[in-house]
């Protein structure tokens, strides 16, 4: 579809409009109307008590513009600044306006620790807006997001509250183990998108919010919001000169993600019977099939109508760079997308996170075992001149910090793996205490600790503690629970998954989950408070857990 053309936001035409009328035809716009959205959103007035709230949760240390007004001195003064950014939110709610001060950026190229410092391609651009701008923004935010809590598609986890990172990977984690389990096929496409929030057509956008259901007052603000931004870099105490944003959603704001997943959420109407996974502008679809056939048919399939829709919507996807992943160590498969053939690869990045085609997470955990023995080498050349307190600190901070991301995708590893991670646990607490005589668990008891795998049990517990008390609803894709079983104290309340095989059977999150939530206490469990479960459960020390790696093995006979 060929791109329309640009039309300048300026106050003299009546942009909205123009933008409607121009994409009315568009497939997004189409399909979002073929949803009748009755209730029209429109801004309604702030309080000086909800504005007083924004400031009290300003954080202070950040960075901010030279000229800025320094955060301590709004939170110190924020009765006054409340009373009067009160006033003027409520005002631009009544003018459809932004104020263009606010709409003034300045960006900082930030290297990114690899490749030459003489690539500009190798420096991160970071964006600094007033902190103004970020209490208007907030309090925008929280009325949109509200409208479009029951709009978005539940395929969308990225910027929600409540969700993420590891939630949609332990979503496809364990639909990926149980189509191994049952010998089913399994591949996803790992879709790679060129610079996504940098591509947001802010025409398109309005005319998406107008199907939507948004009122002309409330698209106006929005537009007002987008348009006439500015930026300009900063290296040093130099800047350039300013710049006109034309597309894309403001960065380093608190608006701009909402934006851009309203911006995606049509994709899902086009994908509607399709799997797919989508954090931000990372978007997984994939296919369960009983053979390779169907599942190079169905994924191609699906990667056609998301590269057509990336194309509709003025994006770039880069079929070049994506990767296939598929549950398979054998036959080589391949899809072809725009003229592109994807084949087939052992591993693949997703989120951050490294997967391997047979889910043992090894080159992950080998990656991350790297980066931590880094760390704890650091530690000990500078642990002589530092005291007790800055050495639990650097541990803390660089050590502890490299096993927390997404823990509860890989835990559940081989017995080799989790004693490579004991070992280096052992050997930074050796350091930091100067003790070479203790076992790993007086070290342990020393420092008030517990074994990386045991703090993923509490960690499992909590997502637990979440789904039984209906906090987090995507967890029930994984913890099943029947709703006409009465529960007492000796009917389990979720139920494990049937399973076949034992490393993507009995070692999936499903299936050991209602297990672990038993071995916990009666009382923990009683709780109905999240943040009171949360320090309940830091005093629980895990006991006869069920997966391999806590059981004994003995050597002729196995696991018991």
């Amino acid at each position: 579809m060929p791109e329309p053309p640009y039309v300048a936001f300026d106050e003299t035409n009546n942009h909205t409009e123009i933008c409607i009328q121009k994409y009315r035809q568009h497939p997004s716009v189409t399909e979002i109307k073929k949803t009748e959205y009755l209730n029209k959103f429109s801004f309604i007035p702030t309080t000086k008590e909800e504005v007083g709230k924004i400031i009290k949760d300003l954080v202070q240390g950040k960075s901010q513009p030279s000229s800025d007004i320094p955060v301590k001195i709004i939170k110190d003064n924020c009765d006054m600044f409340s009373e009067f950014l009160c006033s003027e939110i409520n005002a631009s709610f009544e003018s459809n306006s932004f104020p263009k001060e606010l709409k003034l950026a300045d960006i900082t190229p930030v290297y990114k620790r690899k490749g030459s410092k003489n690539d500009k391609g190798n420096f991160r651009p970071v964006s600094i807006l007033p902190v103004l701008s970020k209490i208007y923004e907030k309090v925008i935010h929280t009325q949109v997001s509200t409208y479009f809590n029951n709009i978005l598609s539940n395929r969308q986890f990225g910027y929600r509250k409540g969700m993420s990172t590891q939630t949609p990977l332990l979503v496809m984690t364990e639909i990926w183990k149980k189509a191994t389990d049952e010998k089913k096929k399994f591949a996803a496409l790992l879709i790679d998108l060129s610079k996504a929030f940098d591509c947001i057509s802010h025409e398109l956008l309005i005319a998406k919010l107008e199907a939507y259901g948004f009122s002309r007052s409330a698209l106006g603000l929005i537009a007002a919001y987008l348009s006439d931004r500015k930026q300009r870099t900063k290296i040093g105490d130099h800047y350039s000169t300013w710049h006109n944003v034309k597309v894309g959603v403001p960065q380093g704001s608190i608006l701009g993600p909402l934006l851009f997943n309203i911006y995606m959420r049509d994709l899902f109407y086009f994908l509607e019977n399709r799997n797919v996974l989508n954090y931000a502008d990372d978007t997984t679809p994939f296919v369960i099939a009983d053979s390779w056939e169907q599942v190079g048919e169905e994924l191609s399939n699906g990667a056609a109508i998301i590269f057509e829709w990336i194309t509709q919507n003025q994006m770039k996807g880069n079929a070049d760079k994506s990767e296939l992943i598929a549950n398979n160590t054998s036959k080589e498969i391949f899809i072809t997308i725009q003229n592109e053939r994807i084949f087939n690869s052992n591993s693949g990045k997703i989120l951050g996170l490294t997967f391997d085609n047979c889910l043992t997470f090894e080159p992950h955990i080998n990656m991350i075992y790297k980066k931590a023995s880094q760390k704890i080498s650091a530690l000990a050349r500078v642990a002589p001149y530092i005291n007790q307190k800055k050495k639990q600190r650097l541990m803390n901070a660089f050590f502890r910090s490299q096993f927390n991301y997404c823990s509860l995708v890989w835990m559940f590893h081989v017995r080799r793996l989790d004693q490579k991670i004991n070992h280096l646990h052992e050997r930074c607490l050796r350091i930091v205490y100067s003790d070479h005589t203790s076992t790993f668990e007086q070290l342990l008891e020393k420092d008030g600790a517990i074994k990386f795998h045991h703090k993923n049990l509490q960690l499992l517990a909590i997502e637990l503690f979440k789904c039984k008390n209906n906090i987090s609803d995507l967890t029930k894709e994984i913890f099943k629970h029947d709703e006409n079983i009465k529960v007492n104290r000796k009917t389990p309340y979720f139920r494990s998954r049937e399973i076949n095989s034992v490393f993507h059977g009995s070692e999936s999150l499903s299936f050991l989950g209602p297990k672990v939530w038993e071995l916990i206490p009666d009382e923990y469990r009683d709780i109905v408070d999240l943040s009171i479960f949360k320090e309940k459960i830091k005093q629980w020390r895990p006991t006869s857990c069920p997966c391999r790696n806590c059981r004994t093995y003995i050597e002729g006979v196995g696991f018991l």
